[in-house]
């Protein structure tokens, strides 16, 4: 069968299901293995989490910067 995609996808990376809820699931793993490994199918919940905690801390120190020089 051929593809009409341009781009070929990539095989889905081998990760183990948890019946366990999210938060359950991303302690189990380990945050960072979770979001950066897709060590189980909570990947891209723990990536945003991720997200918003650097945000935060971006955010956080920007504003720190701010009032030190005015």
């Amino acid at each position: 069968m051929t593809s009409t995609e341009r781009i070929p996808r990539r095989d889905a990376p081998d990760f183990e299901e948890s019946e366990s809820g999210m938060m359950g699931a991303i302690s189990e793993d380990g945050f960072l293995n979770v979001a950066l490994n897709d060590s189980n199918q909570y990947g891209p919940h723990a990536m945003i989490m991720l997200l918003g905690i650097f945000a935060s801390v971006t955010g956080f120190v920007l504003l720190l910067l701010m009032a030190l020089t005015s």
